[in-house]
């Protein structure tokens, strides 16, 4: 198994690094995906998404791909 990208939820350089397909930090996990806020207040564009854009270096992750972490720990214990 390949190592998992680790995001720190509630971190802020995470979430300007991280960033939904549109590139808004306004993303949230949600029943093994992700659902973007911001995205979501349009009516042409659904908030639910699969991929995290890391801004970083182009490459998009899944959500089985990142490990998921918040102060306390791991976000979804049976994913991260």
């Amino acid at each position: 198994m390949t190592e998992k990208q680790t995001v720190r939820i509630e971190d802020r350089r995470d979430r300007w690094r991280f960033v939904c397909p549109r590139e808004h930090r306004s993303w949230e996990p949600s029943n093994h995906h992700f659902w973007c806020s911001n995205c979501a207040s349009h009516t042409e564009v659904d908030g639910v998404f699969h991929e995290l854009l890391d801004r970083k270096t182009g490459e998009t992750y899944t959500r089985d791909e990142v490990q998921l972490l918040t102060d306390f720990g791991p976000y979804d214990r049976d994913l991260d």
